[in-house]
């Protein structure tokens, strides 16, 4: 009997690990505010890392093979500002960004392949967020070219909880008809829990036209993960790999009060 009780609970083990990798991995570039005002400091801090959301598991992250912000139409590269720091013994990024013109800001990075053992395939989410600063709204829809973009039908920021959220899928400038789109709460100080493993990650899928609709019901940071499988494979140890391309949009919301 006690054989059989260490067998069931090493089983045990084994499946919730399985089920804790499954879960929705997504790039993140989270700034410190969405909207800077005339009043609020210049700087802000911004956040780069790979993660699950929902849950707080961090994946380890390679310096990035490009990270800049794309201002009025002009990029600006930012990959040298980046600065590497641990959370939970992994590695993430982070730096320090002083506004110092009025517009959207588009911040955008490409990361270094991830190998996922797990699932055999690598993984590139190209990520974006959008920064109202000073008062101009203009540009928050601009494409920055990524391989993989979510482009927003919807302006990204000065959102209530309970707003709809749409974009559109699009790889290589084209969009992807019926593209599924996973959502994921940041729950950043781990008081929401979910009843179940399907309420972690949202599923929805776009239209014909790419467009995908989505009410994000609670306030904070959402992402958007739109992925597609690349039309080539990456080598790991002599053997190519499927690569999944992941466009990425993070969207902040706020409670109406």
């Amino acid at each position: 009997m006690k054989r059989t009780f260490l067998s069931a609970a090493l089983i045990a083990l084994i499946l919730t690990f399985f089920v804790s990798s499954a879960q929705a991995h997504f790039g993140m570039i989270i700034p410190s505010d969405d909207i800077v005002s005339k009043e609020d400091s210049k700087k802000l801090r911004i956040e780069v890392k790979f993660i699950h959301p929902f849950e707080g598991h961090y994946m380890e992250m390679a310096k990035p093979r490009a990270f800049g912000v794309l201002i009025n139409g002009r990029k600006h590269d930012l990959l040298s500002a980046l600065k590497a720091g641990k959370v939970k013994g992994f590695t993430v990024w982070e730096t320090i960004y002083r506004v110092k013109r009025p517009g959207d800001h588009i911040f955008y990075v490409e990361p270094a392949p991830y190998w996922e053992p797990a699932e055999e395939i690598f993984i590139i989410h190209y990520t974006k967020v959008v920064v109202n600063a000073l008062g101009m709204e203009e540009g928050w829809d601009t494409e920055v070219g990524l391989p993989a973009e979510i482009v927003p039908l919807t302006r990204p920021y000065g959102l209530w909880a309970g707003n709809v959220f749409q974009g559109i899928v699009k790889v290589n400038g084209k969009p992807v008809p019926y593209a599924e789109v996973e959502v994921e709460y940041y729950n950043q100080d781990g008081k929401t829990k979910a009843p179940s493993d399907p309420y972690i990650t949202q599923v929805i899928k776009a239209d014909k036209n790419g467009v995908f609709t989505y009410a994000m019901p609670k306030a904070g940071w959402w992402g958007f993960a739109a992925l597609t499988e690349a039309d080539y494979k990456l080598k790991h140890k002599g053997r190519e790999y499927p690569v999944e391309t992941g466009a990425v949009i993070w969207v902040h919301t706020r409670e109406m009060r």
